[in-house]
């Protein structure tokens, strides 16, 4: 269990992560992380704590809540291998203890911010390898377990939290979250990411199952867009759906890969733009989740880009201002006609007056 402690952000990480190792040409290096522990080092931020061990790996009862047996099957067999499980997705022989131990992460986060007072009230879950795009039964997109969704179900089962909200402003769809929680009405899943791009999904009629359609919120977003265009998206449809859901709790799957700089993505987003988004999700944790808020770190390749734009953000995450919107591009707001109409389907509040 992690020390109290009356700091407003804990940053957690550890840099036995940096063994992971998909090889010399693979995007999703070990630089990554090694390149944030060393900034966060290097320059401490005001009113921040930087854990730099997990101490307890993800459990098997932690990862089943997520993931089926035979994912976790699947996992284990991993154990001593170096070679492609799928055509993006390499590891190596601590990769399956790796992937545990980063998904521990969040757990140790989540248990952080329901500890006594004086707890931090936010996190950000600096690991690798990522999570998002692994799914209940499938390993894909660099991802292994799915930490995020993890963190989510141990809230739940451990804490108590009823209604989490989950925010994924990675360049790329979430898909393994939204297949995860696609039939859940505790659980609301706001998903924007470039589209078309890599995996494909995450189309605008997506919106969940069963009883939980309408808590699924796809935002596909054509290339180009940038910092103003995505806080309108954001203050246009998630701050209204934010405010009827009311979470208890946020996560957000902060990948960077939107940035203007990096190789992977198409988007036209700064680091500036990836702060004043934290500060958006920041006011919606403090109105309605006790400012219990997590980030958790997805993409973002471009070097430079991933530090000043995870410093930026974990510098309003510790308490400092956000930065104005800048005003949105005319594509935007004729985009935020369409997803408005689509989801108010599920969601009176974006019906516009006489609509």
């Amino acid at each position: 269990m992690l020390p109290r402690m009356a700091d407003e952000l804990l940053l957690l990480s550890d840099p036995r992560l940096l063994a992971h190792d998909p090889g010399a040409d693979h995007p999703e290096s070990p630089v990554r992380l090694a390149a944030l522990l060393d900034a966060f080092a290097a320059a401490p931020i005001a009113h921040a704590a930087l854990q730099r061990q997990i101490h307890a790996p993800a459990a098997d009862e932690a990862i089943l809540r997520v993931h089926t047996p035979a994912h976790l099957a699947a996992l284990e067999d991993l154990r001593g291998q170096r070679r492609a499980i799928a055509s993006d997705t390499v590891i190596c022989p601590d990769s399956a203890d790796l992937a545990r131990l980063a998904a521990g992460a969040g757990i140790a986060a989540i248990d952080a911010l329901y500890g006594p007072a004086p707890a931090p009230r936010r996190a950000f879950v600096l690991v690798r390898p990522p999570g998002h795009h692994a799914k209940r039964a499938r390993m894909m997109g660099f991802c292994l377990l799915n930490n995020l969704a993890i963190a989510a179900e141990h809230a739940r089962a451990v804490h108590g939290a009823q209604r989490v909200l989950i925010v994924d402003w990675d360049v790329h769809h979430g898909n393994g979250t939204e297949d995860i929680f696609w039939d859940r009405r505790d659980t609301l899943v706001f998903d924007s990411h470039q589209s078309p791009l890599y995996p494909g999904t995450g189309e605008l009629d997506r919106v969940g199952g069963g009883d939980a359609r309408g808590y699924t919120l796809n935002l596909p977003l054509p290339a180009g867009a940038g910092d103003g265009d995505l806080l309108a998206y954001y203050r246009a449809l998630l701050v209204p759906v934010a405010d009827a859901f009311r979470p208890d709790l946020i996560l957000v799957s902060a990948g960077f890969d939107g940035h203007r700089d990096d190789p992977l993505g198409g988007l036209e987003l700064s680091e500036r733009g990836y702060a004043a988004l934290t500060g958006l999700v920041r006011e919606l944790a403090d109105r309605h989740a006790g400012g219990r808020l997590a980030l958790f770190l997805e993409g973002g390749y471009d070097i430079p880009a991933l530090v000043a734009s995870a410093r930026a953000c974990a510098e309003v995450l510790a308490g400092a201002q956000a930065p104005a919107d800048p005003p949105p591009s005319e594509r935007a707001r004729a985009l935020i006609d369409i997803f408005r109409a689509h989801h108010a389907l599920f969601w009176p509040q974006l019906r516009r007056p006489g609509a």
